[in-house]
């Protein structure tokens, strides 16, 4: 039996795949097989959820075991085919591949070919160009306002400390009474 999975996604309404993927493949090939089709690289922890009608997650199929507790059920990609998740048309899936920023490609089964075989994943449909694979620190770097103060070399910390902009009065003595001792050397005695 053929899978046949869309994959959308919230950042590019021109954005599409279509992948056709063999039933009783792993959820790993999934994984690679859309990597492969958005030209991402496998440096990145993701994980597929298999979700209800509303895409609200349910069931994670994780990259790498996460919970090694035998008490709770984990679902691993390299160990879990797609028949033991999937076996009706219309089913839904998130796949989360920026677990820092929560980014993800939705994924429905679109068309189940029961009476074929396919030894390898294809994609074959593809519109629209793929968002990023991350957005990472460099954005965020962008976005912030320093909040930095700038010393020029003209400028020198005896300034700051000079008489009237820094009285050691305003330091509390009290605030630091549960330090008493501190850095005194105990003797053997003290044991």
């Amino acid at each position: 039996m053929v899978y046949k999975f869309r994959l959308l996604s919230d950042e590019s309404d021109l954005f599409c795949r279509e992948i056709l993927i063999d039933s009783e493949a792993y959820f790993l090939d999934l994984h690679n097989s859309i990597l492969k089709s958005v030209d991402y690289e496998k440096n990145m922890i993701t994980s597929f959820f298999m979700c209800n009608e509303k895409w609200e997650k349910e069931l994670e199929v994780t990259l790498i075991e996460m919970d090694s507790s035998p008490e709770v059920d984990s679902w691993v990609m390299s160990s879990t085919r797609l028949s033991e998740m999937l076996d009706e048309e219309g089913q839904r899936l998130i796949f989360v591949f920026d677990n820092l920023t929560e980014r993800a490609f939705y994924l429905e089964l679109i068309e189940i070919l029961p009476t074929k075989r396919l030894s390898k994943p294809e994609c074959v449909f593809t519109r629209g160009k793929a968002p990023k694979q991350s957005l990472g620190f460099e954005n965020e770097k962008k976005n912030k306002v320093s909040t930095k103060t700038v010393i020029s070399e003209d400028d020198s910390l005896d300034d700051f400390f000079e008489e009237g902009n820094y009285d050691p009065e305003e330091l509390d003595p009290e605030g630091f009474g549960d330090l008493e001792g501190f850095g005194d050397n105990p003797s053997m005695d003290d044991f």
